[in-house]
C-alpha cells in the first residue's frame, strides 16, 4: 500500500527533537504505525500485542527494556502499560537524549493515565485519525477515511465488518466486561442513526433494553477508543436558556454509512441521513485540523429552547470564534446563514468569522471560498481546511 504523507507529521518530527518520548494516540487502523515507520526508519519495532512479548515484559520487565536498542518503537503500549515506569526511569538518567522512545496506543483513556502518572513532562503526546480530505482527496463521506479503504474501496464493507468484530473483541472487551456483544452491535447501529442528534440516553437505551449507566459506559468506551466524537454545547451566559446535552457524531462517515446499510453514492444521496452523515463529516474534518497542527480538540454547537441552534463553534482565542453550518446541498442560498447571523449579534464581544459548509462541486474537488452574503462565506468541505490558512 503506498504511503500517503500526513499533515500531523511535521509537529511529531518537531517534538522528537525536544521530548523524549512521543505518544501517538488514536483509533484502531487509523495509520499510527506505518507513520512512526516511515518518519524514524532506523528504529528497532515491538508490537506489544505478540503474545510471546507480552510474556517477557511480564515476566522480567526490566531485562525487556535493558535489551531495547534505541530509538525504539512500542506498539500498542497500553497492554503493559507497566513498561511506563521503566521508561521513565531510563529517560531520566539521560534527560539530554531526544527522539528515543515512539509509542503508539488505541485506548486514549487508559493510556494518558499511564502518561500523567510515569510521563508527565516528558513525553510530547499526537493524536492521529483517519486521513483527511486535506491529505487525500479520495476521501469521501460514503468511504471515510481509514487508509486500507483507501488503497482498496472495493473492500470496504468486508473491511468494516471485519474491523467491528475485532474492534469489539480486542478494545472493547479489554476495557469493559461486555457480555452481550449482540445488543452491543445493535447500540452501534442505532447510535449511527441517531449520529448528529442532540444525545438523550434514555431514548437510546429503552429499545436496546439497558439501562442509562450501561449505556453512558458503552458511550464512555467508544470515545475513549477513538470512535466517537462528543461535541459538548457552548456555554456563554446569553440571556437565554441553553439546550446542555452533547451531540455525538462517529470519527469516520465511512464506518457510519456501514452501520447504516448504505453502500453506494447514490443511495447516500437519496438517504435521510444525508444531512447528519454530512454533518459529521465537517465536524471530524475540523478536529482532524486542529489535532494534526498541534492543537487542542476544540469544538462546540449552539442550541438554545427558542429554537436557535448552529452546528459548529470553534474558539480560536484572543476573542475570536468560528461558527460554522454544515449544508449538505451543492446549491447554497443567502438563507442558510441566518442564524449564524443572529448568534454572531447575541455573542457581540467577539470577533466572529462565519461559513457555510457545503457539498463539493459534482466534479472535482473544489475549494473555492465565495461570499455567501455580508460577513458570511461559503466553501465546500473539500476545502474547509482553508479557513486556517488565511
Amino acid at each position: 500500500m503506498r504511503y500517503i504523507n500526513r499533515s500531523i507529521e511535521k509537529e511529531i518530527i518537531k517534538a522528537s527533537r525536544a521530548f523524549p518520548a512521543i505518544l501517538l494516540t488514536g483509533p484502531r487502523r487509523a495509520g499510527k504505525t506505518t507513520l512512526f515507520k516511515k518518519l524514524f526508519p532506523k528504529a528497532s519495532y515491538y508490537l506489544l500485542e505478540d503474545p510471546d512479548i507480552i510474556s517477557r515484559v511480564r515476566m522480567d520487565p526490566r531485562s525487556f527494556i535493558e535489551e531495547v536498542k534505541l530509538p525504539a518503537i512500542f506498539d500498542e503500549i497500553q497492554n503493559v502499560p507497566e513498561l511506563f515506569n521503566y521508561i521513565r526511569t531510563l529517560i531520566d538518567s539521560h534527560p539530554n537524549r531526544y527522539g528515543q522512545w515512539y509509542l503508539t496506543g488505541s485506548q486514549d483513556a487508559p493510556l494518558m493515565k499511564g502518561v500523567s502518572e510515569s510521563m508527565a513532562g516528558r513525553a510530547a503526546v499526537f493524536h492521529l485519525l483517519p486521513l483527511s480530505l486535506n491529505e487525500s482527496e479520495k476521501v469521501s463521506m460514503l468511504a471515510g477515511g481509514f487508509p486500507e479503504i483507501i488503497a482498496k474501496p472495493g473492500s470496504a464493507s468486508v473491511w468494516f465488518r471485519s474491523y467491528i468484530q475485532t474492534y469489539l473483541e480486542r478494545d472493547v472487551r479489554s476495557i469493559s466486561a461486555i457480555k452481550d456483544l449482540a445488543t452491543f452491535r445493535r447500540f452501534l447501529s442505532l447510535l449511527a442513526s441517531r449520529a448528529g442528534s442532540i444525545l438523550n440516553k434514555t431514548d437510546i437505551a429503552a429499545p436496546l433494553g439497558v439501562s442509562v449507566p450501561t449505556l453512558s459506559e458503552w458511550l464512555n468506551i467508544l470515545e475513549i477508543s477513538g470512535q466517537i466524537i462528543v461535541v459538548p454545547p457552548f456555554y456563554e451566559n446569553f440571556g437565554k436558556r441553553l439546550i446542555k446535552s452533547p451531540k455525538i457524531y462517529f470519527i469516520d462517515s465511512g464506518l457510519v454509512c456501514y452501520l447504516l446499510g448504505i453502500e453506494a453514492e447514490k443511495a447516500l444521496q437519496r438517504s435521510t441521513f444525508l444531512g447528519p452523515v454530512f454533518e459529521g463529516f465537517a465536524a471530524s474534518e475540523i478536529i482532524k485540523h486542529q489535532l494534526n497542527t498541534g492543537k487542542r480538540k476544540e469544538i462546540y454547537y449552539f442550541r438554545d429552547q427558542q429554537g436557535l441552534e448552529v452546528d459548529f463553534i470553534v474558539p480560536e482565542g484572543n476573542g475570536r470564534l468560528i461558527v460554522m453550518e454544515a449544508k449538505a446541498t451543492r446549491s447554497v442560498r443567502p438563507d442558510m446563514g441566518a442564524s449564524l447571523n443572529r448568534l454572531s449579534r447575541a455573542v457581540s464581544r467577539y470577533k466572529v468569522d462565519k461559513y457555510v459548509i457545503h457539498l463539493p462541486p459534482a466534479k472535482g474537488t473544489g475549494k473555492e471560498l465565495t461570499t455567501l452574503s455580508p460577513g458570511i462565506k461559503a466553501i465546500p468541505v473539500t476545502g474547509i481546511n482553508t479557513i486556517w490558512q488565511k
